[in-house]
């Protein structure tokens, strides 16, 4: 029996439902505004503070916020809202974040809080359906008819009030993320083995020049996640204050077939530009980062893999392997106790059987409720 072909998608501008007018902030008496750069300091003592109410793994510098809010994606003026007390003080914040790289399905993420003593308010519920209320608003105006996402990531440490919020309006389960640990200094853990690309790979530094190159290599190789979209080169180089080069490492194929890959439909048409250039052809990649500020709550100092991938071309070559290997052993020279890193816990890669074999268990987890459109 034939498969149905799925009915075409209403206009996103008629599908999302955007309202004409936001919902009123009234609960609480707090005076409301858009968030500022100069905001940062605040708001950083404000997330810190509730991060750590909800038992979160997670405290975030000064500079990782400012970071975060000058980041692309967002319109502080009119997609953030900050919630300040008679005398000042920052109770409450929100932010509506949508990637400008999507292409295949549009996304809108929701993130905020409310500090811990002004809870019980009705805050979060007004601030929630705002953000709601300005997601639909953000899809309809980007005019991208595909399919559209709005989301909202909550950890497993999340109060069951906030839960019972998300379900209320509508947000469902959709994935689930595990912080994986690997204690470096245990002995009884897997031995670390030793991995040397084949062939004309070399496993490098990854450098500045190789900065763009592999940005390519992460779009073609989350091209078949669940949830990737293609990032913009802005995107890619925004959110850098944690970035630890030091512990970043790419894997260039000195001599690629390049007639091979330009004559193979599923070579995207960034990257068949860059070897038409004779630019370098990163095929595989790990991009770490240091989260000093999260050192005292986990209770040691850790490497993070923020970023892992290889080209759908190259796989079945151990080169995740290889990179994870060079990135734990980076992070052990440097004094850390611990490797760490998140995983989609349905990722079709198979990372999960090379986590395991190398000793990661898991530490926590999130879930990313969504309301598809």
């Amino acid at each position: 029996m034939a498969t149905p072909t799925p009915a075409p998608l209403a206009p996103i501008a008629l599908r999302v439902g955007a309202p004409a007018v936001l919902p009123p902030l009234t609960a609480g008496g707090l005076s409301w505004a858009p968030i500022a750069l100069e905001d940062a300091a605040d708001l950083n003592a404000l997330r810190n503070a509730v991060a750590e109410a909800d038992g979160e793994p997670v405290r975030e510098s000064e500079a990782e916020t400012a970071d975060d809010l000058a980041g692309p994606g967002h319109d502080l003026a009119t997609d953030s809202l900050i919630g300040r007390d008679t005398d000042g003080t920052a109770r409450a914040w929100a932010t509506v974040v949508s990637p400008p790289g999507d292409t295949g399905t549009v996304r809108a993420f929701l993130f905020g809080g409310v500090h811990p003593d002004r809870r019980g308010e009705g805050i979060g519920a007004e601030l929630f359906a705002w953000q709601e209320a300005r997601a639909r608003q953000v899809l309809a105006a980007g005019g991208k008819d595909v399919p559209a996402r709005i989301g909202v990531y909550a950890s497993d440490t999340v109060p069951a009030a906030a839960v019972r919020l998300y379900e209320r309006a509508g947000f469902t389960p959709r994935r689930y993320y595990a912080d994986l640990e690997r204690d470096l200094r245990d002995p009884a853990a897997p031995p670390l083995p030793d991995v040397v690309p084949d062939g004309s790979l070399r496993l490098v530094p990854l450098t500045n020049a190789l900065d763009e190159p592999t940005r390519l290599a992460h779009n073609d190789a989350f091209r078949d996640h669940w949830g990737s979209e293609p990032r913009t080169a802005e995107q890619w180089r925004s959110g850098r204050t944690a970035y630890a080069p030091e512990w970043s490492f790419a894997v260039v194929d000195d001599a690629p077939d390049v007639l091979a890959l330009l004559a193979d439909p599923a070579t995207d048409p960034d990257t068949a530009a860059a070897l038409r250039a004779g630019e370098p052809l990163v095929v595989a990649y790990h991009v770490a980062a240091r989260y000093t500020e999260d050192f005292a709550v986990r209770g040691h100092p850790f490497g993070y893999t923020e970023l892992l991938g290889v080209r759908r071309a190259y796989r079945g070559r151990r080169l995740s392997l290889a990179l994870l290997v060079a990135g734990m052993r980076a992070f052990a020279a440097d004094g850390m106790a611990v490797a760490a890193l998140d995983v989609d816990t349905q990722n079709p890669s198979g990372a999960h059987g090379l986590y395991a074999r190398l000793g990661y268990v898991k530490r926590y987890g999130s879930t990313l409720r969504t309301i598809e459109l």
